[in-house]
This record gives C-alpha cells, sequence and structure tokens, in this order.
C-alpha cells in the first residue's frame, strides 16, 4: 500500500510540474507585429544567421516538395519557422502536416498557444478552438485537455459570465473530457479537479438569498466527489481528505478528525474501497510502465497490462489503456491492429470504431488489413457512399508491402458495392453496375503485370465474369472476361480448365467444347497437356454424343503420342550420359569383385584361354555400345510409365534391368502425376511416414525449368521402397500420384519389346555357351553368382525341392533349371545382335 501511493506522488508531481513548465513557459518565438522595430536593431551577426537560417528553409521547402511525405523534414520546418516567427508560413506548414499525419500533443499545444498571442477577438477564439478540437482527436493527453478546458473558461464570454448557455457548454464539455481520459490511473485525477474548481466558483457566484440555488449546486459538487472516490486514481486518498473537509465546510455531520471512513454514507464507503482494490492491484502494473525507458520493453508492459483488463472485462478501462499504449507507440500496427478488432467485436457500429480505423490509417498507412477493415466498418455502420469511396482512394495512395494487400482492397470494396447493389431494389447514391466494372478493370491494369499466372489473378477474373453475368445481366461481357484472362495467362491450364467449367456451370455445352478444341493442343507445364486432353474425353464421355466421343478421341490420341515422344525425348537428354557413366562405373567394380566362374575351372586351359579372349573381345563391343543401350533403355521407360501405371503389371526384375536405372541407388520410386508446384521437401514429407528417403530428384522442363510432374525418389533398401510404393494413388497437393518402382529395362519387356524371353534365358543357357555368359555378365547378370550368394532380389532365389509349389506351372521360373545339365546352343542371330540406335528403334517402335 505504501509503495503504490510513493509510487503515485511521485508520477503526480511530475505531471504537475510539466504542466506547470508549459503554462508558464514564456513565447517569444512568435513575434507580434508590434515588436518588428525591436527585430530590425540586431547586429551583422544576427543577419548571418538570418542568411544560414533562410538557407534552411528553402533547403528543407525543396526536400518536402520533393517528398511530401518526409516526416522529419516537416518537423524540422516548423520548428525553424516558429524561431523565425513567421506566422503565416508557420500556419501553412502546420496544416500542410496535419493534412498528411497527426501531430503530436505538444505540436498541438504549441500551435494553440502560438494562435492565442496573436490573436484575439471571436473569430480567434473559434479558430483556438477547432485547433484544440483537433488535437484531442489525435491522441489521448490529459495535459491538451487540461489546455482546452482552462482556454475555454477564460477566453469563452459565455463560460467566463457563468451564463446558462456557458454552463451547459462548460459541464458538456468537461463531461467528455472525463470520458476520453477520466479513467486514467495517473493521470485522471486532474481533469476531475478542474471540474470541481469549476463547479465551486459557480457555487460562489450564487446569491446568498437563493438558498434553493445553492442548495443545488451543493448537492452537484457532492455528486462529483461521489463519482471521483468510485474510481481508481492515483490520488484516491487525498481526494477522500478534500470531500471530508468540503463537507465539514458546508455544515454536514461528517467529521474531518474521526476515522478515515467514519461517518460517510454507506454507498460512497463500499465504492471507495472498491477502487483502492482495483487501485492496488494495478499498481505495479503502472510501476512498470513508469520503469521501462527501452520501447519494446515498455511496449511489453503495456500489453501485460492490457491482458489483466481484458480479463476485468471493461470496455472502458481496456479503451482508456489502449489510447494510453497507443500515445506511446503510434505507429505500432500490431497494437492498432488488436485494438481495431477489439472495437470492432466490443462496439460494432458505434461512431467510435469509425474514428479509430481513421486515426489507426493515418498513423500506419502502410498496412493493407486497416483499409479492408476500415471499408468493412464503414459498411456495418451503413457509411455513405462517398465515405467509402473516398477511403477507398485514399488507400490506393498508400505503399504496401505485398500486391496481394492491393488485391484484397479492391476486393473489398467489389464486395461491398456487390452486397450494397444486390439488397437495394432501386438505385442507391447513383450506384450501378458499371461502378464494379470499372473497379475489376482499374484492379486488373494495375495487379495483371504484378500477379500474371497466379491463382488470385485466376479467382479475381473468375469473381468478375461471374458478376458480369449476375448483376450485369451480359454474357457477352463475361465472356469477355475470360478471354482478357486467356490474354494474360493463356498458358496458365487452370485458367482453361476454369473457363470451360464456368461455360458447364452456366449450361453452354458446345462453348465448353470449343474451348477443348482451342487448347488440347497447347503446351502446358508439367503434365498439363494430358491432363486436358483426358479432361475432353472425359467431358465428352459425360456430355456428348457418340460422334463427339468419337471426335474427341481421334484429336487426342496422336496428341498423348506426340506428348509421350517428346517426354522421353526430353528424358533421354537428361539421363543418357549419366547412365554411360554410371554404368561403366559399376561394371569396373564387379569385374574387380567377381569370383571365377565354376563353369571356366571345368575347362581345359586351352579351351578356357580361348574362351577368355573371346569373353575380352566381346566385353569391349559391350562396352562400346553401352551408351545407346542405356539411352534405349530409358527411352522405353519413359514411353512405358503410363502403361505400366494403367495395367499395374508388376513383372519379376532381373540385374540387367536395373543397371538402366538413372541413379545409382538400386532402390528407387518413380513418382508421376505430380503437382507442378511440389518441391522437394514436399515429396520428402509425403514418404516421411514411410522413411529411408536418401535423395529426391525432380525432373524439370529444359527450357522454363519448370517442373514437368515427375521425380525420381532414392530409398536406402528395398524394405522402404515397397513401403513407398504402397502409397500409390494418394493424393499430394490435389493430385492423385502414382508411385511405381524404377526398372526401365523391366517394363520394356513387360510390354513385350524386348528382344529375348526373360524367363527363358536363363533355362537355355550351358556351359558351353560361355560366350553368352561373357556378355550377360558385362551388363551385370552373374546369375549363379547370384543364386549362391541368395542375392537381395526375390526373384533372383532358386526354387528347389519342396518348394516348387511356388512355380507356376506353365511359367518356368527363373533360375529354376540347373546350369548343369547341356543346353541348345542360342540362335547365333540372337546371340551376335547388336544394339539398335535411337532413330532404329523410334522407327520401330512407331511401326507397332
Amino acid at each position: 500500500m505504501a509503495d503504490s501511493e510513493t509510487l503515485v506522488a511521485a508520477q503526480t508531481s511530475g505531471v504537475e510540474e510539466d504542466a506547470n513548465r508549459n503554462e508558464n513557459q514564456p513565447m517569444p518565438d512568435v513575434q507580434n507585429p508590434s515588436d518588428c522595430s525591436d527585430s530590425e536593431s540586431d547586429s551583422d551577426s544576427d543577419s548571418e544567421d538570418e542568411a544560414q537560417v533562410k538557407e534552411q528553409i528553402e533547403a528543407l521547402e525543396t526536400a518536402l516538395y520533393n517528398n511530401p511525405s518526409d516526416y522529419d523534414s516537416h518537423v524540422q520546418y516548423i520548428k525553424i519557422l516558429r524561431k523565425q516567427g513567421d506566422l503565416e508560413k508557420l500556419r501553412q506548414a502546420r496544416e500542410a502536416m496535419s493534412s498528411l499525419f497527426p501531430l503530436t500533443p505538444d505540436m498541438w499545444q504549441e500551435w494553440a498557444k502560438d494562435e492565442t498571442t496573436v490573436s484575439s477577438g471571436v473569430e480567434a477564439f473559434h479558430a483556438v478552438e477547432k485547433l484544440y478540437e483537433r488535437g484531442v482527436s489525435d491522441y489521448l493527453s490529459v495535459t491538451l485537455w487540461c489546455d482546452y478546458l482552462n482556454f475555454v473558461q477564460e477566453y469563452d464570454p459565455s463560460v467566463r459570465e457563468c451564463s446558462a448557455a456557458g454552463i451547459s457548454k462548460a459541464r458538456n464539455l468537461f463531461e467528455r473530457a472525463l470520458t476520453a481520459a477520466g479513467l486514467h490511473v495517473t493521470e485522471g485525477h486532474r481533469i476531475w479537479e478542474l471540474y470541481r474548481e469549476f463547479e465551486q466558483a459557480i457555487f460562489l457566484t450564487i446569491g446568498e438569498t437563493d438558498s434553493g440555488a445553492k442548495e443545488k449546486q451543493i448537492q452537484h459538487i457532492r455528486n462529483l466527489f461521489h463519482r471521483q472516490l468510485s474510481v481508481p486514481l492515483a490520488d484516491l486518498k487525498s481526494t477522500l481528505l478534500a470531500y471530508k473537509a468540503w463537507e465539514a465546510d458546508h455544515e454536514s455531520s461528517i467529521d474531518i478528525n474521526s476515522e478515515v471512513l467514519e461517518g460517510l454514507p454507506s454507498h460512497v464507503v463500499s465504492a471507495y474501497q472498491k477502487a483502492l482494490e482495483m487501485l492496488n492491484a494495478r499498481s505495479h502494473l503502472e510501476e512498470q510502465i513508469s520503469k521501462k525507458e527501452i520501447d519494446s520493453e515498455k511496449l511489453e508492459e503495456f500489453m501485460t497490462y492490457l491482458k489483466f483488463e481484458h480479463s476485468f472485462g471493461d470496455p472502458a478501462r481496456i479503451q482508456i489503456l489502449y489510447e494510453r499504449a497507443i500515445a506511446e507507440f503510434p505507429v505500432s500496427s500490431e497494437l492498432w491492429l488488436e485494438y481495431t478488432k477489439y472495437l470492432d467485436k466490443t462496439f460494432k457500429t458505434a461512431r467510435i470504431v469509425r474514428d479509430a480505423y481513421y486515426r489507426a490509417t493515418r498513423n500506419c498507412p502502410w498496412v493493407g488489413e486497416l483499409w479492408v477493415r476500415y471499408l468493412l466498418s464503414l459498411e456495418r455502420s451503413r457509411g455513405s457512399e462517398y465515405e467509402l469511396s473516398t477511403v477507398f482512394e485514399k488507400s490506393l495512395l498508400c505503399t504496401f508491402s505485398s500486391f496481394d494487400e492491393y488485391l484484397n482492397i479492391f476486393l473489398t470494396r467489389v464486395d461491398g458495392l456487390r452486397r450494397r447493389i444486390s439488397a437495394s431494389t432501386q438505385v442507391v447514391d447513383g450506384l450501378s453496375y458499371a461502378a464494379i466494372r470499372d473497379i475489376f478493370q482499374r484492379a486488373s491494369d494495375y495487379l495483371s503485370p504484378h500477379l500474371n499466372n497466379t491463382d488470385k489473378l485466376l479467382n479475381m477474373y473468375s469473381y468478375w465474369a461471374r458478376l458480369e453475368l449476375k448483376l450485369g445481366k451480359d454474357l457477352v461481357a463475361a465472356r469477355g472476361v475470360w478471354e482478357s484472362l486467356l490474354k494474360i495467362s493463356g498458358s496458365m491450364l487452370e485458367a482453361w480448365q476454369a473457363y470451360i467449367a464456368w461455360e458447364i456451370e452456366i449450361g453452354h455445352i458446345n462453348e465448353a467444347r470449343s474451348l477443348y478444341k482451342r487448347c488440347y493442343s497447347k503446351r502446358f507445364p508439367g503434365t498439363g497437356s494430358e491432363d486436358i486432353c483426358h479432361s475432353w474425353v472425359r467431358f465428352e464421355r459425360e456430355y456428348g454424343s457418340l460422334e463427339d466421343f468419337d471426335t474427341a478421341g481421334h484429336k487426342v490420341t496422336p496428341r498423348l503420342q506426340e506428348l509421350q515422344l517428346f517426354r522421353f525425348q526430353q528424358e533421354s537428354k537428361y539421363i543418357g550420359p549419366a547412365i554411360n557413366e554410371r554404368e561403366s562405373s559399376r561394371k569396373t567394380a564387379r569385374e574387380k569383385r567377381k569370383p571365377p566362374s565354376s563353369s571356366i575351372h571345368e575347362q581345359s586351359p586351352a579351351k578356357r584361354s580361348k574362351n577368355m579372349a573371346q569373353d575380352l573381345k566381346k566385353t569391349k563391343e559391350n562396352d562400346k555400345g553401352q551408351p545407346r543401350h542405356a539411352a534405349e533403355a530409358s527411352e522405353a521407360a519413359a514411353l512405358d510409365v503410363n502403361k505400366a501405371e494403367s495395367t499395374g503389371l508388376q513383372e519379376s526384375k532381373d540385374k540387367s534391368s536395373k543397371r538402366s536405372v538413372p541413379f545409382d541407388d538400386q532402390c528407387t520410386a518413380f513418382v508421376s502425376n505430380l503437382s507442378l508446384q511440389a518441391t522437394d521437401d514436399d515429396l520428402r514429407n509425403f514418404f516421411a511416414d514411410v522413411g529411408g528417403v536418401v535423395a529426391v530428384r525432380i525432373l524439370k522442363d529444359k527450357f522454363t525449368k519448370k517442373s514437368r510432374g515427375l521425380a525420381y525418389v532414392d530409398f536406402s533398401d528395398d524394405a522402404h521402397l515397397a513401403a513407398a510404393v504402397e502409397k500409390n494413388k494418394q493424393i499430394l497437393l490435389g493430385k492423385r500420384l502414382s508411385i511405381l518402382k524404377s526398372d526401365p529395362q523391366g517394363r520394356k519387356k513387360a510390354a513385350g519389346r524386348g528382344t529375348r524371353s526373360e524367363h527363358g534365358n536363363a533355362g537355355k543357357r550351358t556351359n558351353s555357351t560361355l560366350k553368352t555368359d561373357s556378355q550377360e555378365t558385362s551388363k551385370g547378370q552373374n546369375k549363379p553368382q547370384a543364386q549362391a550368394s541368395h542375392s537381395r532380389n526375390d526373384e533372383d532365389v532358386q526354387l528347389k525341392g519342396r518348394n516348387t509349389f511356388a512355380v507356376p506351372r506353365n511359367v518356368k521360373p527363373l533360375g529354376w533349371s540347373s546350369r548343369s545339365k547341356p543346353q541348345p546352343e542360342q540362335d547365333e542371330e540372337q546371340e551376335d545382335e547388336t544394339p539398335k540406335s535411337n532413330d532404329e528403334f523410334r522407327k520401330m517402335f512407331l511401326k507397332t
């Protein structure tokens, strides 16, 4: 209790000293016309100073002309003009700054006092009175309110003479001051004291014979005391003592020397005790604010204080604390956003909400959200079209951090006009749909270069087209909106899809079909071209005739083949050289690790030497043809991706097929139908539950460098890869993924494009076909070694004895036949077949 009293006393004395210093400070800066003769007698040094000041003024005027929003230049310009005493220029400078920025309470005090010093009369009084009104509306300032109240009492004749009109005017002004600052814990008591002093002065003007009027005035003063004692203010105890002394002077039964609360009415005692408890609960919070000198720490203490007041839920106390914080931190956007949000929720359509947004946008004009909420606040309170239009135009003159904020303001304005036009049966304030069209057009002109090929621009145009049809009743104009979007973002698949969906929604099937015919041959990023082709076929299945369905199929089929071939060529360019280099390194490493073949040891020394020479020659030939093998294998893999997805074919794969995978890691998944916006991190997160992800590579277009909707994902082992394949057909970023084990050579054989049967080769080989074994070894098909060591691939495991139940009846399993049995020689043509070139392979594929 003692600590809170000490704090309050210190703050009160400091505030009073500042007020007295301001009131008693002379105003030598502003010169009266009568003093001009004295200034002309200055010395030569003064003339030099004046020349220097003149240069400073000209420099500041130039700076403000080039940049009117330079706050510091405005402040310096006003300060130097005030020293010069050029009142006319000073007025203009202050008005110019006030039109752009709110002025601080100190600046309003200086302005009002300067005008009071040099002017007199009724007109001057009203001009200064307007200045005070403008000043108290910018920020909360108890000192400025006290100056205003004192000015009215001193210079308003009706108030000074205590006429009925003057007393009513003064009381209304005092009540406004109490509403604005009467709950200020540390300074609010100053306004209460001024109010009591004014009422006491009125009491002294009442004659002794008018006992009724005196008694009425006494009751008025007593009510003021009771109201003040119920508010937790800094001087609460001293106010109680003053009240008891006042009651004693007016023949009350209260004994001033008695205990503090003895003899007081019960309702006064109850209100006082409650106010004292509230003051004690807030004293430590007030002390923390007064101690902090760093702005960030002080703002943090204000936020803590606000949370405390929010817990009690008193709107008046919460509001005044927000006002105190804003007076300290006027450009804190977070503070303004929180304050206006609270006002929206609590007061909704009250005038105070609109005024708060007006002040917020003057202090933080760069925050687009404040302008948006300002427009909504005006709409809720049924503001005029002129007000809404004025605020909207002001917002467009501000500089925001992103173009999304401009778009949000444009759309908010359109929303308001749409609601107002839709809800009205007649023209209101001259409104028509032309106003909405004008705003959309301005938004398009300004934002299209910056939001091109984005969903935000697409959504705006879609909204515009719907309103053209619904409110504008103009189908041609609505289609014109869509066509304008296609001119801007014609390479964006979603724009065509949205246009087609809109035509279907309004029942124009033929127009939708025409759009498909226009765009199916366009090239879209990723798998967009394939998607639009498939979409057309699905559209004709659902809406078209059999003839339409056939037509779509005839047009789409060659286009899809063309796209597959193009994709195949692009992948070959990227992965062909890498395959050659990696295959060579793998082959060299395997040859170093390869154990001697048992069939070689069984041969005679002469024959073994002959066969080894043949093997060496064949290996060299295979090495020379390896790049073509790799390129052709990758091409076959790319062409067969879609077919493998549709049929779900999972053939057993030998080691030669794995060596066609374009990455070092054997455990690789091929992902297609990937969203064009997907990143490496998106795929890693998608497979996070599977685990074991080693690397992610998204294939990108050679020219545009954008994603093509395809990716390779390497895993640490087969178990993780198998788990990843289980996530096939799951959705990522709105796209249903197709996930397969990456095995281009295996798919090639499964599709029937291989030159030899996969299951027949192993069974037909014999000890005498060492030449063929050597060739297969160079390709990585060392099957005896794989069977002996039980390789990690299940398809290489030899099935024996009782396990023959797992062997299909009509198909011999891989490695099932014994190597010891003699096998017929393979066809020489098949054995010596040389790899085909890319051109030969394409011709063969096109023939099929």
